[in-house]
């Protein structure tokens, strides 16, 4: 009777191992796929963003409030501080949001930083001035940094295996919707002559806000969290309402075996040694071992930084006022909705290949070199205005740019978030995830931060010539892909975990599992985990 006492749960909830590769998992449901499609809607946050502040830079009104009556530009340390005062905010939120998920779990972390989110549109949509618009965006910024952080944590340990790339890159696909919904209101309100030509672009933010936060309510939180703290019978129950099983399904049985198993393998191998060695854990192992919390959390912050490398924010930040400075494009808001248009239209390719990296550094480079040789870089003066040399060249660059953008949409993308949300260890995994998503925010406000003085007539001047950066950076991210990039198509999370430590990026492709966690905790002839594996007592669950 002992036995069978610590072969359950508390409500009596048996947990039952397989040695089953293909039955660690329940097949892939309806339910499944919403919960995540609903989730990845957190993307708009980032993409509407990303858009809308583009517009507002750009618009007179807002120059004017900044600036002061009779200005037509934001100074260049006006114009980055505005827009990189965000990414500051979320560098810190995304580092802190680790810390809460695990000690409230993925859900309300997520919801908090909606409310945070929320606090900083009041305050943005209020300022009328520079000093209320900087803190509004910081503090929102913090709220985005809690949700991009947590949402890819949430997404990846809810969706099934085989859909979970998929499911995942819908996130960048609805940063990409963010992005045109701010691309259409910019267009909008670009000839209104009133406070509105800013504002309604900032107060539509309220709304990502209270529709997310709102319907996480009804959403559960993940099976993970739960056995991270010791809940098994919790994790049993949202385990089967994610999978649309019943509780006594062997699928769930199976997967919640599978969960347990490894959660206890991986936290002999990264004990618990208090708030400061639990961070520490994420600099731990060698840097030749690829399986090392040392080498994985490099990865995932690399990948961040080299998503960010690719150039295409700068497009989507400062595409309105670089393409004013040609003096060839009468109206830049349709441009810069024509680029918004190709980014949503290709991320849903990579909802079939995103287990590869596409090369696009290409198009970096023949943008820049149209552009020093006969485009952008090439004006005369008429009237007191710049116009180009040759306004083909100039439609050239701008095509190049669209397919760079492209390319983007369906490679690095999605890419960088699917992987961060799959190489890390459960004991690690909010923080990792949230060390990663911090790595593509600071790399998102340094670049906030120089590009216009990289670009500004009165500093770099660069003009076109900024794009032989990006082509520069984009090929460095592809040689580090090739050599440094795991393979994780397929796998469950437990599976990503050991694929590291048999195989190496090179041949992460060809690995194929061979047991379960489960397996190796030991199974008797009744297929129960035996006691030292298959039901962890709360006390050791809790120094995960």
């Amino acid at each position: 009777m002992q036995d069978e006492k610590h072969a359950t749960g508390e409500s009596g909830i048996g947990i039952h191992g397989t040695t089953d590769l293909e039955r660690i998992e329940a097949p892939v449901t309806v339910k499944a796929y919403l919960m995540c499609c609903f989730a990845s809607f957190g993307g708009i946050f980032f993409g509407y963003d990303s858009g809308y502040i583009n517009g507002v830079t750009g618009a007179s009104v807002f120059i004017e409030a900044i600036e002061g009556p009779g200005a037509t530009t934001l100074s260049t340390s006006h114009n980055s501080l505005i827009v990189s005062i965000l990414s500051a905010g979320t560098f810190f939120g995304a580092l802190i949001a680790g810390d809460l998920a695990d000690k409230f779990g993925r859900r309300p972390t997520i919801i908090a930083g909606c409310g945070i989110y929320i606090v900083g549109c009041v305050l943005q949509t209020a300022a009328h001035g520079l000093a209320l618009i900087v803190v509004g965006r910081l503090i929102a910024g913090f709220g985005v940094g809690f949700v991009s952080a947590i949402i890819i944590l949430y997404m990846s340990e809810i969706a099934p295996k085989k859909v979970r790339g998929t499911l995942v890159a819908g996130y960048q696909f609805a940063v990409t919707l963010g992005l045109l919904i701010a691309a259409c209101v910019n267009y909008g309100v670009q000839n209104r002559t009133d406070t509105g030509q800013y504002r309604i672009p900032i107060a539509i933010q309220f709304a990502w806000g209270l529709i997310l936060g709102g319907g996480l309510f009804f959403c559960p939180e993940s099976p993970r969290y739960f056995v991270k703290r010791g809940n098994i019978d919790q994790a049993a129950g949202v385990l089967a309402r994610l999978r649309g099983q019943p509780l006594e399904s062997e699928y769930i049985q199976a997967e919640l075996a599978e969960i347990v198993a490894n959660a206890e393998y991986e936290r002999l191998n990264t004990p618990d040694t208090g708030y400061i060695g639990s961070w520490a854990a994420c600099f731990t192992g060698s840097l030749r071992d690829g399986s090392s919390n040392l080498r994985r959390t490099i990865l995932g912050t690399s990948l961040q930084m080299m998503q960010q490398w690719t150039g295409v924010n700068f497009i989507f930040y400062f595409s309105t006022p670089f393409l004013e400075s040609t003096g060839a494009i009468k109206n830049p808001f349709i441009i810069s909705l024509i680029f918004t248009l190709v980014n949503v239209c290709s991320t849903p390719i990579s909802f079939w290949t995103i287990e590869r990296f596409g090369l696009f550094c290409q198009y970096q480079f023949i943008v820049a070199i149209v552009g020093v040789t006969v485009g952008f870089n090439k004006t005369h003066v008429v009237d007191g205005a710049d116009k180009p040399d040759n306004l083909a060249a100039v439609n050239a660059q701008i095509a190049f740019i669209a397919l760079s953008i492209s390319f983007f949409a369906s490679t690095w993308g999605p890419g960088a978030w699917v992987l961060i949300g799959e190489i890390f260890p459960l004991p690690i995994r909010a923080r990792g995830v949230g060390l990663s998503t911090a790595s593509n925010w600071l790399w998102n406000c340094i670049i906030s931060v120089i590009t216009p003085y990289m670009v500004g007539a009165d500093y770099g001047n660069l003009k076109s010539s900024v794009f032989f950066i990006w082509g520069g950076l984009c090929t460095c991210a592809l040689v580090y892909t090739y050599f440094l990039v795991p393979e994780t198509k397929g796998l469950s999370l437990e599976q990503v975990d050991r694929m590291l430590q048999e195989s190496t990026p090179r041949t992460s492709a060809a690995w194929r599992p061979t047991t379960t966690f489960a397996a190796e905790a030991g199974l008797n002839r009744d297929g129960m985990l035996k006691e030292r594996t298959e039901h962890i007592d709360d006390a050791k669950m809790r120094d995960l």
